[in-house]
């Protein structure tokens, strides 16, 4: 058993980033002087620094005092001494915890030199608990500070994220404007067409690794001498599909600025909100593009599609587009290494996993699959290739259809932001009203317009952004002759084809019609959507 001349005395110190901005007497070389002053001229054995340098006081959370605990805990340490209280911690809570319960539980004495705090002294600590909630605003204060210069800088569109993205870099002029990386920009649009192409994020990923190209943060770390957490430079080419996934959903890319998609609930609760899109602040064009539009259009129908491969390590092609007419289900591939590609076929799903009594026992083979959409898009291409004119007429209404649909759509949505933003218009003037004619105190003011100019903020952009779409909308990305155009040429490709892999993009299996017969191969029922 260690007897109190062996324990030590644990001189603690702690700096925070604010504090180092704040004045030079809170450095960790002048506390290291004065708790070892302080030890030497009381005579209190065994001196052991524990330092955190960096971290807020208003989370425990912190290594160096994390292992005096472990310490305390394990009846190493007799007195605990601090510059001052806020050093110990800035939670009032917590702070009040440990020296009233947590100290008193392991016989440990904690003294707070400039403060005049000693447990072993109880007229000392009378005022602890007025200190400790001082020191807690402080830290309140600042949350509320930070909170209203990032708030400001996200609503007159600057960038708030302290690294730029992968692709770009910072403008030596302006660290608040973002320049092309070129050679990260290569690799960022490769990822998109890949992407557009058919492949996954797990796939782009492993081909990426497989050509040993630096993941984004050993690249900035290399080049920029930037350094991230997640860092490994074990693993410098480690490129992982949540990263590439974050890539293809990110508008940085279009040139566009999201702020705010991010917060916290307080100073005290760190855990990340991820908050839609509506209620961001969106900004377009405030740097350059790295894709176009008509790419990333392409990727996020790609991405709202999900594959993955089966544990054959090959994709399905029908993937998702197979569905069984009687009950609605998904029809799954059902293929094994014994079998012949011939014999892969599709079969119902709810049959497969809840028997005869919900649905029946039928099925379509892949190449039948492959024969008669085949022989749909060749039928289909021809009357593109000889009735040119009453093809594209179609098409052209097909789509004017989807567009006026779509237009009725933002119209509403418009109309709602309109309405709601007068509503807001008219409580802000009434509780002006009330604050010029004194019914309500300045404080009660601030805190019931905060969240109405909140709300302002977000109406103010969303407009903007529906009529941009009103104006993409009136002009259509590709006319009726192009889309006709195309069609010849799968006309003129579709003979020769054999493989149906490259088509797979172009093609959408609405539903699958079967009927009861028990159990034979049925037709099928095809919708073919063509996009350019």
């Amino acid at each position: 058993m260690i007897t109190s001349n062996q324990k030590k005395t644990a001189l603690y110190c702690r700096l925070s980033q604010d504090d180092n901005t704040e004045n030079e007497s809170n450095s960790i070389q002048n506390q290291k002087m004065i708790l070892q002053r302080y030890a030497s001229d009381h005579h209190f054995p065994n001196p052991c620094f524990y330092v955190d340098d960096g971290y807020s006081g208003a989370s425990f959370q912190r290594p160096g005092f994390q292992q005096m605990m472990a310490d305390m805990e394990n009846g190493e340490i007799g007195i605990i001494i601090t510059k001052d209280l806020s050093r110990l911690g800035r939670n009032q809570l917590h702070t009040g915890l440990y020296i009233e319960e947590r100290f008193p539980m392991f016989g440990v004495r904690y003294i707070a030199i400039n403060d005049n705090v000693d447990t072993d002294s109880n007229e000392s600590n009378e005022l602890m608990p007025f200190k400790n909630l001082f020191n807690e605003w402080y830290v309140r204060d600042s949350s509320r500070k930070v909170r209203a210069v990032f708030r400001a800088k996200a609503e007159r569109g600057e960038r708030l994220g302290a690294r730029a993205p992968y692709g770009y870099r910072r403008s030596e002029d302006d660290r608040n404007r973002l320049v092309v990386d070129e050679e990260a920009a290569a690799i960022v649009r490769r990822i998109f067409a890949m992407c557009a192409g058919g492949m996954g994020p797990s796939q782009i990923a492993r081909q990426l690794k497989s050509e040993q190209l630096l993941c984004p943060a050993v690249y900035a770390y290399q080049k920029f001498g930037i350094t991230h957490s997640s860092m490994n430079l074990e693993t410098p080419c480690d490129w992982s599909e949540s990263t590439v996934a974050a890539m293809l959903e990110n508008e940085v890319y279009l040139g566009n600025t999201v702020n705010m998609r991010y917060s916290t609930k307080s100073y005290k609760d760190k855990r990340r909100i991820t908050h839609p899109r509506e209620e961001c602040l969106v900004f377009e064009g405030t740097h350059p593009a790295l894709v176009t539009r008509e790419v990333w259009n392409i990727v996020q129908r790609v991405r709202q599609n999900k594959r993955r491969p089966t544990k054959m390590k090959e994709q399905n092609k029908y993937s998702g587009l197979v569905v069984c007419a009687d009950c609605g289900a998904t029809m799954v591939l059902h293929r094994a290494h014994a079998m012949k590609p011939t014999w892969n076929n599709f079969a119902c799903y709810t049959y497969k996993k809840k028997g005869k009594e919900v649905c029946t026992a039928h099925y379509i083979r892949e190449c039948v699959l492959d024969e008669v959409i085949l022989e749909d898009l060749r039928r289909v291409t021809a009357m593109a290739r000889e009735h040119t004119r009453e093809f594209a007429e179609y098409i052209g209404g097909r789509q004017s259809a989807e567009i006026q649909r779509e237009i009725r759509r933002l119209e509403r949505e418009l109309t709602a932001m309109r309405k709601r933003g007068a509503e807001l218009d008219a409580i802000f003037k009434r509780l002006y009203e009330d604050r010029v004619l004194g019914h309500i105190s300045v404080e009660q003011f601030q805190a019931l317009s905060r969240p109405l100019v909140c709300s302002f903020a977000a109406l103010w952009f969303a407009p903007v952004e529906q009529e941009n779409k009103f104006s993409q909308l009136h002009f259509p990305p590709t006319s009726c002759c192009q889309q006709a155009a195309l069609c010849k040429l799968c006309a003129e490709y579709l003979p020769e084809s054999s493989g149906h892999r490259s088509l797979q993009p172009r093609i959408k299996v609405a539903s699958c019609a079967c009927s009861k017969q028990h159990p034979s191969e049925m037709p099928v029922c095809l919708l073919l959507a063509f996009t350019v």
